[in-house]
């Protein structure tokens, strides 16, 4: 007689194989408010103490990755924007590089300058969201409200210049698709005079305050062994005592020309690393009056002349022939770039973000697989959270800085 199927536990599966009296399984997600987006946590508690825990990712799973291989490279460039949501513009500049590394082409000054711009502001605002929803998730709401006012002028020199507040899509291939508009630059420069005194203001509220210090101090240490073996990077590796920084290591636009220093945190836990993301706000700060200068020094060309490549400038489009027929075939059909493959890392405002693409010299590329901070920090959490207490377990995924459009792509 045939037996019936036995009933597995779902906690089997994902190796809880033994689970003791005093033991509990929860599921912290995928729907919670502070897993910040689509994460399952699969928690082993005994009592609110954390014994084993199992990251579990791919609700938001789109297939990116592939989606690239099916389109041409400029058509593919806007669809990074939601990857880290939150800070678009670094994920267009880290696809635009890596194709411009592949095509072997050189970036007007003026697009170089812009660019970096862009990036620096683009960091500043993602770590003002990461301040303002970290310190909401630990019980702070006043540093909230404050951060998001910010981000707000931050965001609107973004929409200034490309028309767009969340997915900006600011970057182009070859440069970029215009030059800063009348009066951003005094626009700029008035943010920037009002940024100190307010990140002062944020640490006034939040650098001594016991409750903040005692939900964050020696909570989620991560050793320097821990970091090198999950491949960590950005905050969370330097927060370890790691000095590593793409923007020093393989400088790329104009970061070898800038004076900046890399913040090295040395207590390892959270609290360390969110005095490293305050400091790195300030060193945003001196990069953009830096750009600023350089941005007059320079001539007005913003995208690559290569017509192998790139569309020529409007004015030959509209009164010559055989640049009319060159933009309709790289609009219909695509560049095609040389055979060969490219690695590409840059310093996006979580850590690591590169991409690698293979070309066959179709316009569609061979293969594009994408390394993201988010989803190696996601992983590392498995290590992390056994040994800490629930309530734990919010303030180290709020500070670890996930954002899920990169794990699941």
């Amino acid at each position: 007689m045939q037996q019936p199927n036995k009933l597995i536990p779902f906690y089997e599966n994902v190796a809880f194989d033994r689970i003791s009296d005093n033991a509990m399984v929860v599921n912290f997600g995928p729907q919670h408010p502070s897993a910040h987006g689509q994460l399952r946590l699969i928690l082993e508690l005994e009592g609110e103490k954390v014994i084993k825990a199992t990251p579990d990712v791919g609700y938001l799973h789109r297939g990116m990755e592939k989606m690239a291989e099916n389109m041409i490279y400029n058509e593919f460039l806007p669809t990074t924007d939601r990857m880290d949501y939150i800070a678009a513009s670094s994920n267009n500049y880290a696809f635009a590089l890596s194709v411009e590394r592949l095509l072997g082409v050189e970036v007007p000054r003026r697009a170089k300058v812009i660019r970096t711009m862009l990036l620096e502001l683009n960091r500043i605002i993602s770590h003002l969201f990461w301040l303002a929803t970290h310190a909401l998730d630990v019980g702070a709401m006043s540093i909230f409200l404050y951060c998001f006012r910010e981000r707000e002028f931050g965001i609107d020199l973004i929409e200034d210049y490309c028309g767009a507040r969340l997915t900006h899509s600011s970057v182009r291939i070859g440069g970029v698709p215009l030059d800063l508009p009348q009066g951003w630059i005094e626009k700029l420069k008035a943010y920037l005079e009002l940024l100190p005194s307010q990140i002062k203001l944020y640490e006034g509220i939040l650098s001594e305050n016991r409750i903040w210090r005692m939900r964050l101090e020696n909570v989620g240490v991560v050793s320097p062994e821990m970091a090198k073996s999950w491949g960590l990077s950005g905050v969370l590796l330097r927060g370890s005592g790691i000095a590593w920084d793409i923007r020093k290591e393989e400088p790329y636009e104009l970061y070898d020309e800038l004076e900046f220093d890399v913040p090295i945190g040395e207590s390892n836990d959270s609290y360390g690393r969110y005095l490293l993301y305050m400091e790195e706000m300030r060193q945003s700060i001196r990069l953009l009056y830096q750009l600023i200068d350089k941005y007059q020094d320079t001539d007005s060309l913003i995208m690559c002349e290569d017509t192998r490549y790139f569309s020529a400038p409007k004015e030959q489009i509209m009164t010559q022939n055989y640049s009319l027929m060159q933009h309709f075939v790289l609009v219909a059909q695509g560049m095609r770039p040389p055979i060969g493959e490219v690695y590409v890392p840059t310093e996006s405002p979580k850590g690591e973000l590169g991409f690698f693409i293979r070309s066959e010299g179709e316009p569609y590329p061979y293969r594009v697989k994408m390394r993201t901070p988010s989803f190696f920090h996601t992983g590392v959490l498995q290590d992390l959270l056994p040994g800490h207490y629930l309530a734990d377990v919010v303030t180290i995924i709020g500070n670890t800085n996930i954002v899920f459009g990169e794990i699941d792509r």
